[in-house]
């Protein structure tokens, strides 16, 4: 059993690496702060660590958020489009994943990585158009893409940025940057509302949150700071981005196949 100030001081620590990566990919924070929550900081019930992980990374994200649109990377239209879609997906998904087995959950989540990740690395090269905005054309895709990635987001208890990126993507074409800072909108509101779901039921411990959303804003402001600095090297962010999902999800498959 760790020590209160041990715990707190791993939770802090543990929430600056949620932050860096949100920062730096807009994506990852959910698919850390679970483990790291359960793994590192000993949170012992999965849904627990889902329901403050949930609060927690949309915080961070809406501070993240804040510099990546002082840097112009936003398209504020689209973004918004994409997250009111999602916002009822997410509450439906939260309502389902919390009735499942947490280990499961997890193990869910890791698969749903990979064949995520693998899909960004298929695609690593590409460009994208940074003057895209809302049109007739990408609006569909991005009202259907975003109520399919809310249920996804609130079902795995996750800010849902690791599939919210590729989806801008796909639905608008526009460039990694711009995904990841547009991202954060909806990984935002995504959390939110998961959070909000599982506080009903008493699922967030609130002391852990507020020491990893204080660790979170130190590390998202150097994460945002590297995204601009790899853009300028054609597929290097979507190979971090890709890479970490990779070493996450195996990391999770490995404890949940290994006996106790």
């Amino acid at each position: 059993m760790q020590s209160l100030l041990t715990q707190a001081a791993l939770s802090a620590a543990s929430g600056s690496v949620v932050g860096f990566s949100l920062g730096l990919v807009g994506g990852g924070g959910s698919i850390l702060a679970v483990p790291l929550l359960v793994y590192v900081v000993g949170v012992s019930d999965p849904h627990v660590a889902i329901g403050t992980s949930a609060i927690a990374v949309a915080i961070n994200a809406g501070a993240n958020l804040g510099t990546h649109a002082r840097g112009g990377n936003v398209k504020w239209r689209c973004a918004t489009t994409f997250a009111v879609a999602g916002v009822a997906g997410a509450y439906i998904g939260s309502t389902l994943g919390k009735i499942m087995d947490g280990q499961r959950l997890l193990a869910l989540f890791a698969v749903l990585m990979i064949v995520v990740g693998g899909l960004m690395l298929r695609n690593r090269a590409h460009v994208g158009n940074s003057t895209v905005s809302l049109s007739k054309e990408n609006l569909p895709k991005l009202i259907v893409s975003g109520v399919a990635v809310g249920v996804l987001s609130g079902f795995f208890g996750i800010g849902g940025g690791f599939l919210i990126v590729p989806a801008l993507m796909l639905a608008t074409g526009m460039p990694m940057l711009n995904a990841v800072g547009s991202s954060l909108v909806s990984v935002t509101a995504f959390g939110l509302t998961t959070a909000t779901n599982y506080a009903l039921s008493g699922l967030i411990d609130w002391q852990i949150a507020v020491l990893f959303i204080a660790g979170g804003i130190f590390g998202g402001l150097i994460g945002a700071r590297l995204a601009k600095s790899l853009d300028s090297h054609r597929g290097a962010l979507t190979f971090v981005f890709a890479g970490l999902i990779f070493a996450v999800a195996v990391y999770i498959l490995f404890r949940y196949l290994s006996p106790t």
